[in-house]
């Protein structure tokens, strides 16, 4: 497979600026890979696809407001800051990404909030984009991170033009998260509702959670036409024994094991033993999935309508069959169905 079988006309006005009025109301679209069949539904009626003692995999890592905007010292410059990761919490040490990146060089402080209590000195140069700082704060790491979360945003996707609204606090968050970390939600679990998360476990369905703290890797461009040679960013995952003994019984009964979302798709991927069940794992992963690929875990996924040439299309064009992803693609666009992450979703059984 090459990127350009990954390209479709996507019209701008189905990019999702705002999710659905309630969570579980957003659309669904169901493919049938047995019958070649699609459906048209809303999210809430996938309880109809699950029988008692099935499985569904859920991400709970949790989106901590990533992005901040400080000013450039002497020059008082606007600089958007987006946190990736920390490296050193002794030292105060952060991966991040700066927009405008030109603007900033080794060695310059930037200042954050209203008091500029918060100061950051950049230290090494590490991409064209990426930057490391040192955060230069005098208080206990408790006050270090409750700093940055009183200064930082919720981080949306660059594709939403409009401002952060307080309600995407919690809209940009499933409401299972719990494992603080990720940089962008993973967006399959928003359309789970308390009322719906209920009725599927009264029915009987099993849940078992993983951890992977999604990074911008994830949705960084692929930019090789042939897809054996593009590298994904590493991301950190984490699955635990009560999990893999969930999943491994149900894969002994010839349950039905839904991964809700890319992210988890992933994470089980990563740890397949080498009798195909699932062992636990704690490190890192930088599984690229895309056709042909063998899924070893789940046969089933839950998932958002993802943009052209993106890693997310090329593991749902894997799972589903190219042709079939394309058919539904095509159909998704002629019905107005929302992409992205604030999008509607699709159920793959």
């Amino acid at each position: 497979m090459k990127l350009s079988h990954f390209d479709f006309n996507l019209p701008e006005e189905l990019l999702a600026e705002y999710p659905s009025e309630n969570r579980d109301e957003s659309r669904l679209m169901v493919l049938n890979r047995k019958e070649n069949t699609i459906e048209h539904k809303q999210f809430k009626d996938l309880i109809d696809y699950f029988d008692e003692k099935d499985v569904m995999v859920l991400n709970n890592t949790k989106v901590f407001p990533a992005r901040l905007f400080g000013n450039k010292e002497k020059t008082g410059a606007r600089i958007e800051v987006f946190l990736l990761r920390e490296l050193n919490s002794e030292t105060r040490l952060w991966d991040v990404l700066v927009d405008p990146a030109r603007k900033i060089r080794i060695g310059n402080k930037l200042y954050f909030g209203d008091d500029e209590t918060l100061v950051a000195e950049v230290i090494d140069n590490t991409t064209s984009r990426g930057r490391t700082l040192r955060f230069l704060y005098d208080g206990s790491y408790e006050e270090f991170r409750k700093k940055l979360n009183d200064l930082g945003e919720t981080p949306l996707p660059k594709y939403i033009k409009r401002e952060v609204e307080p309600e995407d606090m919690d809209r940009y968050q499933t409401i299972y998260a719990k494992n603080e970390g990720a940089v962008a939600a993973p967006t399959a679990g928003l359309h789970f509702s308390k009322h719906l998360l209920k009725r599927l476990e009264i029915k009987g369905i099993d849940f078992a959670e993983v951890t992977l703290h999604v990074g911008l890797g994830t949705f960084s461009p692929v930019e090789v036409e042939d897809l054996s040679k593009h590298k994904m960013d590493s991301e950190e995952a984490e699955i635990q024994t009560e999990a893999t003994q969930i999943v491994n019984k149900a894969i002994k009964e010839k349950r039905r094991i839904c991964a809700v979302g890319t992210t988890v798709m992933r994470t089980l991927e990563s740890s397949v033993s080498s009798e195909n069940t699932l062992n636990e794992f704690r490190g890192w992963t930088n599984k690229f999935i895309f056709p042909p690929h063998d899924f070893s875990i789940a046969n089933c996924m839950i998932t958002n309508f993802h943009t052209p040439k993106s890693t997310l299309l090329m593991m749902v064009s894997a799972f589903a069959g190219h042709d079939l992803m394309k058919r539904a693609y095509d159909e998704a666009v002629k019905e107005k169905y929302k992409f992205y992450s604030y999008g509607d979703a699709m159920l793959i059984i």
